[in-house]
């Protein structure tokens, strides 16, 4: 691979399971996020079965117009697992068996209590130009390939190996070889605006080549990417802090997370950073907040805990008073307010959140379906919002759920500053 400039790469997640469906292919998107720092452009991606000659074509192909390959999948034991064959017919060499790498899946096996398959002897093989890369969590360790001045790199398929192998073996070894510019990425995520007002506010920030500012429309609010280019990662954030700093001037009081940061995680980490707990109380979700929430492992540090409640089960068994459930019913705003109110009390929590909605198939009474309510109780003040949403039961589930927890990352980015 040559040094000095900017490298092109090429990706291919492989695996006929991808083609028919099957399979949903994350781990291209979640390498391409990873490239642009690294100074690597990524020029194209595709899904390739499990097809011999296919592979070997498509390599060799791709060799002529990519510095780097990069591919996921197709690393298995069986007949039909074929990447390495692909890249072995295409570099024109023969794989034979390695001895340590042999006894190195022995010994994975036999931590499990097992004796390895006679067929993984097949994830043992390599050829002259390759090395192996460690697998932390599987059987199948990842080929690293220099072949005439280009590199292809093999994965495996699962994303837990694919990352830890990534993240341990192939981003270290490409950051001592591409020395060429540097591009990096900054995520701004906003709620509470239009595409249109957030672009109204920062309309002169559009149009510029280096920093490049794109808005997006995401079912978690809007996004704002922006990209810069530079000779090193410290210029390149030089670039882009001015826009940065703009956007946030302007649109702070919307903005709710950056980067890669999922509404769970960014309401866990403010509420970690402040000492603070939360306790929530659902109905009409199913169960959906309080699942995203733990899906943060370190949530024990700050979630009291949650009740679920359908909508027609919704009593003052859950602690919502009589008067408000006789006066407004189950699906309101008040009602929405009460379980906040009553789930913070009960749990003695900082923050509560209560959520219900009429999820379908059917409307509760005059309720539609679609119709859903959510408020966040603390210790001074209550927030309040009345939602409308597509009549899908998960459309509902997940967009009620992430507008609580993003309108409290927003009320406690607020409290920070």
């Amino acid at each position: 691979m040559t040094r000095e400039r900017f490298v092109k790469a090429e990706i291919f997640a492989i695996g006929t399971e991808l083609l028919m469906g099957e399979l949903t292919d994350t781990n291209t998107a979640w390498l391409a996020t990873r490239l642009p720092p690294l100074g690597i452009a990524l020029q194209g991606a595709a899904m390739i079965g499990d097809n011999l000659a296919m592979l070997a074509e498509v390599f060799t192909q791709a060799l002529q117009r990519a510095d780097l390959l990069l591919t996921t999948g197709g690393l298995g034991p069986t007949q039909d697992d074929l990447t390495r064959e692909g890249i072995a017919a295409t570099v024109q060499e023969t794989p034979t068996v390695q001895e340590d790498m042999r006894q190195a899946i022995e010994r994975y096996f036999q931590r499990r209590g097992q004796s390895m398959p006679a067929p993984n002897i097949k994830q043992a093989h390599l050829i002259p130009s390759a090395q192996f890369l460690p697998n932390p969590y599987g059987s199948a360790p990842g080929w690293w390939v220099e072949w005439r001045g280009k590199v292809m790199v093999a994965m495996p398929g699962p994303p837990v190996e694919m990352h830890a192998m990534w993240e341990e073996q192939v981003e270290p070894r490409l950051r001592q070889i591409v020395t060429g510019d540097v591009t990096i990425t900054r995520n701004i995520k906003t709620m509470g605006l239009s595409e249109a007002a957030v672009d109204e506010r920062i309309a002169e920030l559009f149009g510029q080549e280096n920093p490049y500012l794109g808005i997006y429309s995401k079912a978690d609010g809007i996004h704002l990417r922006m990209i810069a280019r530079a000779r090193d990662e410290a210029t390149a954030r030089t670039i882009m802090a001015p826009i940065e700093d703009v956007i946030l001037a302007r649109l702070a009081p919307y903005v709710w997370g950056y980067d890669d940061e999922t509404p769970e995680r960014a309401v866990g980490a403010l509420l970690q950073a402040q000492g603070l707990t939360l306790a929530t109380l659902e109905s009409g979700t199913g169960g959906y907040l309080v699942n995203s929430i733990t899906e943060a492992p370190e949530s024990a540090a700050y979630f009291k805990g949650g009740m679920v409640a359908s909508p027609s089960a919704l009593s003052t068994a859950h602690g919502v008073p009589a008067a408000i459930l006789q006066q407004h019913g189950t699906v309101s705003q008040a009602t929405a307010t009460g379980m906040a109110q009553a789930i913070r009390a009960q749990l003695g929590a900082d923050f509560g959140i209560g959520i219900t909605g009429v999820p379908g198939p059917g409307p509760l009474g005059d309720k539609p379906v679609g119709l859903a309510y959510v408020a966040i109780a603390g210790e001074r003040a209550v927030y309040e919002q009345e939602m409308h949403v597509p009549p899908r039961r998960i459309t509902l589930k997940r967009r009620v759920s992430n507008t609580a927890l993003i309108e409290l990352c927003k009320l406690l980015r607020q409290a920070v500053r």
